[in-house]
């Protein structure tokens, strides 16, 4: 797409939704109501934005870098917003340009894509992005040409009569213009309305007017919904939540109950994976086929390879191979990679390790920072001592080392490889490949210091 911008509405304060974040910063399946809007656009080729914000836009400006942004001061309509990005539309004169509200995150790539298709192959000054609804009340109805199918107007609700009530394609509130078109129409929009305000809606009647065509691309009607409130965002979560459960289904993903079960918008699972109750999975996600997570699982920003179990725990920003076995309880941090065929067993926590192939760390244990090589085993209660009050240092355990339960690895710290540890050591300085390490107090039994166990006195 050359010469096409796009213009996002996101002035929206958040008032009714009672949250001291913008409007578009609410989140729909875990995703703030901008990123759907940004990803569909760039997804459509669309990388020239403008975001009209409120004065209150720093937190939108950190969320989506990289794109230009006009400040609304007053609230005075739609037509008022796509006023202040003028500027930013006379710099692009010539082509063409997508108004799009930043709350409404179901318009998506392909409705992009198509509708300015539409609005090319029509030679249309501009194009608006409608949908049929069964109810149409509350929306601004489309009112068509009988003879040539071109739109002649937008009746909003309050102005329907016996003629337009009827009418079921509405406004989605998204558009395709020329940009000198648009620039045109922004000119000649007036306040005399009853809300004295500068409607967007009023550009359709500025081109009707003038013989310019003024064409109208039907989408499904989900591209219509938005949230003003609370209730408006639960159905919005709700309705993505229901496609995002279709698609894996048809994508061959198996759910038993969909009790808990919530996929974001940008995950991804192979067939043949099996998705039990309570599961989340959030952000850029990507599970590999044949798996089983969950049940009550949390698993965001991360990939799972293939035929990997992930039962019962939360994993963040991390890469679990193939054929691994990972939970119960198990709290994967940051940073972390576990390759295939490594086990991790029950209430272990890793942060920022590296877990080889065939590596068993069994239960109640934790790794920070620390890289293990292959075949190794880790007995329970083993807890790597990776912060010393300033500075955090790295532990290094080779491939085929043996470290006991209950050992204390106080980084930087390096076992090599096939080397042993014994059971209840502190371990503070290299153990040689190969060795056997015993770091700990030789056992002295004290007879008779408690006495007689029958009840007799202390001696």
């Amino acid at each position: 797409m050359q010469k096409v911008c796009a213009v996002v509405l996101c002035a929206g304060d958040g008032k009714r939704m009672k949250s001291s974040r913008p409007k578009v910063m609410c989140e729909v399946l875990f995703k703030p109501m901008i990123h759907w809007i940004t990803d569909a656009l760039r997804e459509a080729g669309i990388d020239d934005l403008c975001l009209v914000c409120s004065d209150r836009s720093d937190e939108v400006q950190k969320a989506v870098p990289g794109v230009e942004i006009a400040i609304q001061y007053e609230r005075r309509g739609t037509g008022h917003a796509v006023m202040q990005a003028r500027d930013y539309l006379t710099r692009r004169r010539g082509g063409d340009c997508v108004v799009l509200c930043g709350d409404a995150p179901f318009l998506s790539a392909e409705v992009i894509e198509r509708s300015y298709r539409h609005h090319k192959e029509g030679g249309n000054a501009m194009t608006v992005i409608t949908a049929e609804l069964a109810d149409p009340f509350g929306y601004g109805r489309i009112v068509r040409d009988s003879r040539t199918g071109l739109v002649r107007g937008i009746v909003e609700q309050a102005d329907t009569d016996s003629a337009t009530a009827p009418i079921r394609e509405v406004n989605s509130g998204a558009y395709w213009f020329q940009i000198d078109y648009l620039l045109d129409a922004l000119g000649a929009l007036t306040t005399d309305n009853r809300q004295g305000e500068y409607y967007l809606t009023d550009t359709v009647t500025y081109g009707a007017r003038r013989g310019l065509p003024v064409g109208g691309f039907q989408a499904d009607p989900d591209v219509i919904l938005g949230a003003n409130d609370r209730a408006g965002l639960l159905r919005l979560n709700e309705v993505a939540r229901a496609r995002t459960l279709q698609a894996a289904l048809q994508n061959g993903v198996e759910v038993l109950v969909s009790d808990g079960v919530i996929i974001g918008a940008d995950v991804t699972v192979g067939p043949d994976t099996r998705i039990l109750p309570g599961t989340i999975l959030r952000g850029r996600v990507t599970i590999g086929s044949g798996c089983t997570i969950g049940p009550n699982t949390l698993i965001e920003n991360s990939t799972v390879g293939d035929n990997t179990t992930v039962n019962a725990c939360q994993v963040f920003d991390s890469e679990i191979g193939s054929s691994v076995r990972l939970g119960p309880f198990s709290y994967v941090r940051p940073g972390c990679k576990i390759k295939d065929n490594a086990k991790i067993g029950d209430f272990v926590e890793l942060k920022n390790t590296v877990i080889g192939e065939r590596t068993s760390v069994a239960h109640l244990s934790y790794l920070g920072d620390a890289e293990l090589g292959q075949r190794i085993n880790m007995g329970g209660g083993i807890i790597i001592c990776n912060y010393d009050g300033k500075h955090k240092y790295r532990t290094v355990i080779e491939d085929d080392a043996f470290v006991g339960c209950n050992t204390n690895l106080v980084a930087p710290v390096t076992v090599e490889a096939g080397a042993y540890v014994a059971a209840g050591s502190t371990i503070t300085e290299t153990v040689p490949a190969g060795s056997l390490s015993i770091a700990r107090a030789r056992q002295v039994n004290k007879e008779g210091w408690r006495g007689d166990p029958r009840g007799g006195s202390r001696e």
